[in-house]
């Protein structure tokens, strides 16, 4: 009956999910409707790589997520053009950016299997036989009831690369304002073929971020220096970054075992609880290396193989634990990650018990190995800081990604011509 009336609710405010997000020119990562969870968009080959394709290429992205219910839902999908700053394009229609009427269903599905919460994974892959994308570029996935557009689930950035200039990039611990102290720096090279680009100074944007942190995304319009076939971009001050610390990690993959990071496993009808070990900050420690997914996440139950995982992981309770000594002012304390990517601000802010010293917050999460991480998100702003938890470490491992932008006089759109990742401290 507990199970019964959890489900009802979440169909309740399902219910009540109204056109937001695209239809208010809100172009973010956002999870609408509270029945969904684990939403991930990647190429199925490699989940760790970033949301980018290459425009006609056997290339493909895998848009896949669950809904909690004890019904299949029939839904649907648009995509939607941005601009190199996630701006809608004004200046193009529809017609211009696929080929055919810009929806396409989602029949693909399961049903969960063995597992006390009752849900149904959708998956489907950008482009496929029925839905080609024409155009490079930035875009909104939006997903959707076919019988009703305007109750939207969920919607995720990717992007379309024409894949006609090559980045070249390198990161050093050695930067203009320290030496092996608190910052990375970045540089790269931009080169072309003669007449692909025609003015390098004024035509081309590039948007780097840091982990795939859209928030703290750094924009860079005028070069270095220019050379035949060559843009370089180096000792900028936008280029350095703030070192940052590893993510932490855990495991919620055994319910009858020992687990990484968990203090203890119990079930509470209709759910698994999980209590992860207290944290604590990490500003003043030493560094210390620990191999982790760059804040992604995988899906997995010990219990199952991997083709089982997605339907056979059940979801949980996780109660995060930070133990500051007392409240942090000026801002809210945040848990970080590909975890929370999407969610409301609210699921996301720690909340602080005045009787231990800590912030707790909790998410319900499907079985399965996370990074995340603590940051504190100053008032007036909505970029997260990560140094004032866990401080900044020059040998932090870090993934930066560079897109290239190109726009010459008279076009009507941003072209996305190029993109290079690399990663400091391996």
């Amino acid at each position: 009956m507990m199970s019964i009336c959890i489900i009802l609710l979440l169909c309740l405010v399902s219910l009540t999910a109204s056109a937001v997000g695209w239809a208010d020119g809100d172009t973010r990562d956002l999870i609408v409707d509270n029945r969904v969870h684990t939403v991930t968009v990647a190429p199925p080959d490699d989940p760790y790589f970033p949301p980018v394709m290459v425009l006609d290429s056997d290339q493909r992205l895998e848009v896949k997520f669950d809904v909690l219910d004890y019904d299949v839902e029939y839904l649907r999908y648009s995509v939607y053009h941005c601009d190199a700053l996630w701006r809608p394009t004004a200046t193009l229609v529809e017609s211009e950016w696929v080929d055919g009427f810009n929806y396409g269903d989602i029949d693909e599905w399961e049903q969960n299997e063995a597992t006390f919460t009752s849900f149904y994974t959708y998956r489907f892959m950008l482009p496929n036989d029925d839905f080609k994308i024409t155009r490079s570029g930035n875009y909104v996935v939006v997903v959707y009831e076919q019988d009703d557009p305007g109750h939207v689930l969920l919607q995720r950035r990717f992007s379309v690369c024409e894949n006609i200039v090559n980045v070249v990039c390198e990161v050093t611990t050695s930067t203009d304002v320290d030496y092996n102290d608190e910052h990375q720096q970045l540089s790269y090279d931009i080169t072309y073929r003669p007449g692909v680009v025609s003015d390098a100074y004024n035509d081309l944007t590039s948007v780097i971020t840091q982990n795939n942190r859209d928030a703290s995304a750094v924009v860079v319009k005028s070069p270095t220096m220019v050379a035949p076939g060559k843009v370089t971009y180096e000792h900028r001050s936008e280029l350095i970054f703030s070192a940052t610390n590893e993510y932490r990690r855990f495991e919620i993959v055994n319910s009858h075992g020992m687990n990484m990071g968990v203090e203890r496993w119990q079930y509470f009808e209709p759910f698994y609880h999980v209590t992860l070990n207290r944290d604590e900050p990490r500003r003043y420690t030493q560094y210390l290396y620990d191999k982790t997914q760059m804040g992604h996440f995988t899906i997995r139950n010990a219990e199952y193989s991997w083709d089982e995982a997605d339907c056979a992981s059940d979801y949980v309770w996780t109660h995060f634990t930070l133990d500051t000594g007392g409240p942090v002012t000026g801002g809210n304390v945040i848990l970080d990650g590909e975890l929370t990517r999407g969610l409301p601000a609210s699921s996301r802010v720690m909340h602080y018990d005045a009787s231990t010293g800590c912030y707790e917050v909790q998410l319900l999460l499907k079985q399965g190995a996370y990074n995340y991480q603590y940051a504190f998100v100053p008032d007036g702003t909505t970029v997260p800081r990560y140094d004032l938890i866990d401080g900044n470490k020059y040998q932090t491992t870090n993934e930066y990604l560079v897109k290239v932008y190109y726009r010459p006089s008279g076009e009507r759109y941003d072209r996305f011509v190029g993109f290079g990742i690399i990663h400091s401290g391996i």
